[in-house]
């Protein structure tokens, strides 16, 4: 802290990124920051990367600074509501304001401090309209009204790590949990060894092991958390006698089958059907699901826990929470409640329930299927699942007497990844050494910067033909300015999920050695850009994502 407090007093106060493994107590290091901000008379504009985060923050905050004036801004409010936050903090009468990437553009008179929470998450960065990163705007903005900014994760993005090595950014380090509770033990499930399931039968979703020690905290009426990444009762419907499948028609993706409505649902344009009675294409009755989601999960977990008592009696309840039982106003806020009160034995959620969550009865957390996000063509997928599962083995032995019996378990088909290497021993900066060696070998960020041009139109044909013109337009660009580093186009291709309701999807990808040589071409070509759209007949939208975070 003193280092924080130092801060304040220079007149160009440096960035710091604060590392803090799970349960460290980043927030305290938040709250007292803030309050020397507000010592100071100055406001503290707090950013959280999620929605479903604000609530709890708000309240810690609440709860430390009774007589201030605290205001949250987020796309769950109401327009008057937000309004009135806007001005409150405007005006200067908000002294914190909490908020998710929106609020990094609140006008702040009195501003003296930024903290950004989870910096490495990627819901900082806005994805369509105005594409930006809420993150880097926070380090500008603290620049450029010479205030003091705090990045605190767990997991700090592979740049800011970069950074921090560099001298670029003051690292922080919080190694040790609140109380000295220990972090959890990381056991890996080897599935090669597991039994198999008979032909045409579908695989236990826990493995044994795995199953024996949920059934051991529910017995010591302790909770646990299981982690799946995919909402939805099954990823896909198929047809066992022609190989039909439930794609979407207006998208190159499947509609994911939802038990408890009987619908078919594409989560990509929405598209939603009835569940068929049978096969569209050959009329077969044997239409099965393929795959597993949370939905499944949840049925299955209950099944395998049935007969199980809890000690004070009564049946093993098991809840799930994501973006499917969390559409009604104020679903989130009484389902985490039951989680608090010990109402849940089993929690079953996607990644919104694996962060910045203070569970203190859970004491095991188990990944059942994170393989998927390591062979995948992104560069940045290792990093991503390394953070979640970081984020989601924080959510154990919060609690720091229940700390030393808490563990983090992973069902996985490849146990010998590096990832799952460092994962064990909970080290980050070994896994973040291996990740920046192989990317400076490869020429990726943080050691090159990126640019994406993205377009969509009905015929594939018109989206190809506006980005091969815009690269020649580009690379005539290139002849006529002082070079500055090597910029290097990349061929037009369709992105993972090519089609889009009824829209086909083309992005190139410009790559250049140096910040300054990719902003000064960008700088000439964008404006150039919309006259070119106007040459391409039946083109529906283009966008330039500058240091795209998927590919």
């Amino acid at each position: 802290m003193a280092t924080l407090a130092d801060a304040f007093e220079q007149a160009q106060p440096p960035c710091h990124l604060l590392h803090g493994v799970t349960g460290s107590g980043k927030t305290e290091v938040y709250l007292r920051a803030a309050q020397h901000a507000l010592d100071l008379g100055r406001q503290a504009l707090v950013l959280v990367p999620e929605i479903n985060l604000t609530p709890q923050l708000e309240a810690r905050f609440a709860e430390r600074f009774p007589g201030r004036r605290l205001v949250s801004l987020h796309s769950g409010l109401t327009p008057a509501q937000r309004l009135a936050n806007w001005l409150t903090a405007h005006l200067g009468h908000a002294d914190l304001v909490l908020g998710t990437r929106l609020a990094v553009f609140c006008p702040l008179p009195r501003l003296g401090l930024i903290v950004v929470d989870e910096e490495h998450d990627p819901s900082y960065k806005q994805q369509d309209g105005a594409r930006y990163s809420a993150r880097d705007l926070a380090v500008y903005r603290a620049w450029l009204e010479k205030v003091p900014v705090v990045l605190g994760s767990a997991t700090p993005s592979l740049e800011s790590w970069q950074h921090a090595q560099t001298g670029r950014y003051k690292l922080l380090t919080m190694a040790q949990r609140v109380g000295q509770g220990e972090l959890p033990k990381v056991r890996i499930v080897d599935m090669n060894l597991q039994p198999q399931p008979a032909p045409g039968q579908p695989a236990a979703p826990l493995s044994e092991p795995l199953l024996t020690a949920v059934r051991a905290r529910v017995e010591r009426g302790e909770q646990s958390l299981l982690f799946l990444n995919r909402r939805g009762f099954a990823p896909v419907l198929s047809c066992t006698a022609c190989g039909w499948k439930s794609g979407c028609p207006h998208c190159s993706a499947w509609r994911v089958f939802h038990k408890l409505d009987r619908t078919l649902r594409c989560h990509h344009c929405s598209f939603t059907e009835r569940v068929p009675k049978a096969c569209p294409d050959c009329g077969n009755l044997d239409i099965q699901p393929v795959g597993r989601g949370t939905e499944r999960l949840e049925e299955q977990v209950a099944e395998l826990l049935q007969g199980l008592e809890r000690p004070g009696g009564g049946a093993v309840r098991v809840a799930r929470i994501d973006a499917d039982t969390t559409r009604l106003k104020g679903a989130l806020e009484q389902q985490l409640a039951a989680v608090h009160d010990g109402s849940v034995d089993v929690l079953i959620g996607t990644q919104m329930v694996t962060k910045g969550h203070d569970f203190r009865r859970v004491t095991l957390v188990a990944a059942v299927n994170p393989d998927s996000a390591l062979f995948t063509a992104d560069f940045r997928a290792p990093e991503r699942l390394f953070a979640t599962l970081m984020q989601a083995a924080g959510r154990a032995g919060r609690d720091a007497a229940a700390a030393a019996s808490s563990e983090m378990w992973i069902q996985t088909w490849s146990p010998t990844h590096p990832l799952f290497t460092a994962l064990r021993q909970h080290d980050f900066a070994r896994f973040a050494a291996s990740q920046l060696q192989e990317r400076e070998m490869a020429a990726l960020p943080p050691f090159s910067h990126l640019a994406l041009l993205r377009c969509e139109a009905r015929d594939a044909a018109v989206a190809e033909g506006f980005l091969r013109q815009a690269r020649d337009m580009a690379q005539a660009l290139l002849t006529e300015q002082a070079a500055d580093g090597q910029v290097t186009f990349y061929a037009p291709v369709p992105p993972h999920v090519a089609k889009v309701a009824g829209l086909e999807r083309r992005q190139m990808l410009i790559e250049a050695s140096t910040r300054p040589g990719l902003q000064r071409l960008l700088a000439a070509w964008m404006p150039q850009l919309p006259a070119l759209r106007g040459q391409h007949k039946g083109l529906a939208r283009w966008a330039m994502d500058v240091d795209p975070l998927s590919i």
